[in-house]
């Protein structure tokens, strides 16, 4: 069964694809995990460890921590710190594996990976972009939508220092007039006045064209959601400045 799922390159396979190959599928799936032969990723999911993998079996072998998130949960796409780490946009190693989706989901541990779920609303779900991982489709969220999340809650992402230090290095690679239009559409106030305040520091120029026909209502937002809620105003953006930003120590 194993090398007739490897001859389909079918290293990941579900409970469907060997109900035609052997009686009590079930029963022989739960003896092959036992015996180390497969990994059980999720309900009726199943990732074949190859021989290479030695007497360990599935418990020593390692496989693209993108790759795992995909199979956890449906809707999903990997984002926030994790997405700005494949665009190389942040020097940081994430702690965790950031996947995202509409379904609340326990955080859990596979392969020595920790894998956070975030869970969003689901008009939040736009701009994901597929890529191959492995030879494996995974979704992942675009550029700009990943900046935006990230501003939508920078905890996910290290804080909003490390968010606007990978803006400021990254921002000859983004469009940004489609960040900023992609801002106003996530629906958070709160994502524009982050935005704006970073764009003028930076002269994002673009993506404050794009946002001075934003409404900015009226409340204060902090720049930062990990550090105190107290600071300076920046009034034109209603924004409680908690965090500094310092693009010439950056450069330094």
């Amino acid at each position: 069964m194993l090398s007739e799922l490897s001859y389909k390159n079918k290293n990941i396979f579900t409970l469907d694809d060997i109900k035609k190959l052997v009686d009590r599928p079930k029963n022989f799936l739960d003896q092959l995990a036992r015996k180390k032969w497969i990994l059980r990723i999720r309900r009726e999911v199943y990732l074949i460890a190859p021989l290479e993998a030695g007497e360990g079996g599935a418990d020593s072998y390692t496989v693209h921590s993108f790759v795992l998130g995909s199979l956890l949960t449906r809707p999903y796409y990997i984002g926030y710190w994790s997405a700005l780490d494949h665009y190389g946009f942040t020097e940081q190693t994430p702690p965790y594996v950031y996947v995202v989706t509409p379904k609340p989901r326990n955080s859990r541990k596979i392969l020595n990976t920790e894998f956070k779920f975030v869970t969003i609303t689901p008009k939040k779900m736009f701009d994901v972009e597929s890529t191959t991982v492995e030879n494996n489709h995974v979704n992942i969220s675009s550029a700009e939508k990943t900046f935006v999340d990230c501003l939508d809650h920078p905890e996910h992402a290290g804080g909003i220092e490390e968010v606007a230090k990978a803006l400021y290095f990254s921002k000859d690679e983004l469009k940004l007039k489609k960040l900023a239009r992609l801002a106003i559409k996530i629906g958070n106030n709160t994502v524009i006045k982050r935005l704006g305040y970073l764009s003028e520091i930076f002269d994002l120029n673009e993506c404050l064209e794009i946002l001075s026909i934003a409404t900015i209502k009226k409340g204060y937002s902090t720049l930062d959601t990990l550090s105190p809620k107290k600071g300076k105003i920046k009034e034109k953006w209603s924004l409680i400045i908690n965090a500094a930003i310092d693009p010439e120590g950056w450069r330094q």
